[in-house]
């Protein structure tokens, strides 16, 4: 199988001929504009900053945005194709795209006034890179045990406290922030900011040195005082929770897709490998013991696509995706892991050196158990749906 070749994958029935082109044509750009970088952005633990003006100038960062502000005016399943092809070379630059386009781009589309889309999206449809600030220290899978404060002060609100684990921290010109303006009503005080990396007050802090996804920057945010215009709540006072959880929800799908883009790579990676790799005079992929594992890695990507699919397709439809998001960000990021490890593992040592990809893929994958939900409450959240049935 060539990684080059675009129906080296077969082209799945659930995607249409226009998705099929564009899923080519991302996959042709990640190519050809990432993949070579790949190697020093992970050392380095930097994005390049003109990988990112690539993606503006191929209309990846706006892409369910309407034609009026900017952007593509296509569907969730298509950011979750190209979230897909573009972590099937690097991850990194794989959730820099999910973010902006499934969490923060999702956000002003569900809940942003029109001053505030037409100034907001048309910038991250162009230039503006955007990022999603909910976690804090103490606030991880509790994720309503928020310290940071917001009081409100004449036409603004004053913020005061830290965000951590931030993605996008150190590119992001715009952040979607959660804040208690009364922490005596718990979760009912929380409101959506949309903050500006230039308001008085607002600092990017430390940038993390992480085991994967290392040149994708995940950093502290910090709030001295930071001056929020009062048009700038996202929603209505009081509801950030309620936007933080339904966000979350869609957010899923897309960490779901770049976990298969994960495993796809390792996958093709794999396959090349083994037709070409010899011991005992012939290619290891003509043993049965190889040839099964291989099965293995396929059938498990091959789930894994089917779930993430189905649940961006309910999104798309206005469906009730929930459940099936759960499911899809559960099953892909545990299969990524399984199918990198496998990969390490067919490679054998060589896949425990830096010379070959497999062992970034591994690396890459553990995340995706972790970040915008851990497993742990994707399964809670499935078992409640079931109960409550």
């Amino acid at each position: 199988m060539s990684a080059t070749n675009p129906n080296a994958r077969p082209a799945l029935t659930q995607f249409s001929e226009d998705e099929i082109a564009f899923r080519d044509a991302v996959r042709e750009f990640a190519e050809a504009e990432i993949k070579p970088h790949v190697n020093s952005m992970d050392i380095e633990a930097q994005m390049k900053p003109e990988i990112v003006s690539k993606l503006f100038e191929m209309g990846l960062m706006g892409i369910e945005s309407p034609e009026k502000y900017g952007g593509a005016g296509s569907t969730f399943t298509m950011a979750c194709l190209a979230v897909e092809e573009i972590a099937r070379v690097d991850a990194s630059v794989g959730v820099l795209v999910d973010v902006q386009n499934t969490l923060v781009t999702n956000a002003f589309l569900r809940w942003g006034t029109e001053a505030q889309k037409e100034k907001y999206l048309s910038k991250m449809a162009k230039e503006w890179v955007g990022a999603y600030a909910l976690s804090e220290s103490s606030s991880g899978s509790d994720a309503f045990a928020l310290k940071l404060r917001a009081e409100a002060k004449g036409d603004k609100y004053i913020l005061n406290g830290s965000k951590l684990w931030i993605t996008n921290g150190k590119e992001a010109n715009v952040f979607l922030v959660f804040a208690n303006i009364d922490p005596s009503k718990g979760y009912k005080g929380i409101t959506g900011f949309v903050v500006e990396k230039s308001f008085p007050g607002f600092k990017v802090g430390k940038k993390e040195d992480k085991l994967g996804i290392r040149a994708s920057s995940t950093t502290e945010l910090l709030f001295e005082n930071c001056e929020v215009p009062a048009s700038n709540v996202l929603g209505e006072v009081g509801k950030g929770y309620k936007i933080a959880i339904e966000t979350l929800n869609e957010g899923r799908i897309g960490i779901g897709a770049q976990m298969l883009g994960i495993a796809q790579g390792a996958f093709e990676a794999t396959l090349a490998y083994v037709k070409s790799r010899e011991q005992f005079g012939k290619p290891i992929a003509q043993n049965q013991g190889v040839q099964f594992q291989l099965a293995e890695m396929r059938t498990e990507l091959e789930a894994s696509r089917l779930m993430v699919y189905n649940a961006a397709r309910l999104k798309d439809q206005g469906a009730d995706f929930i459940e099936a998001a759960a499911m899809a960000k559960l099953y892909s990021s545990r299969a990524a892991e399984n199918i990198t490890s496998t990969a390490i593992d067919l490679f054998g040592g060589n896949g425990f050196t830096r010379e070959y990809p497999v062992e970034k893929f591994w690396r890459d994958s553990k995340i995706g158990q972790i970040y915008e939900g851990t497993s742990n409450m994707q399964l809670q959240t499935i078992a409640k749906i079931e109960l409550d049935r």
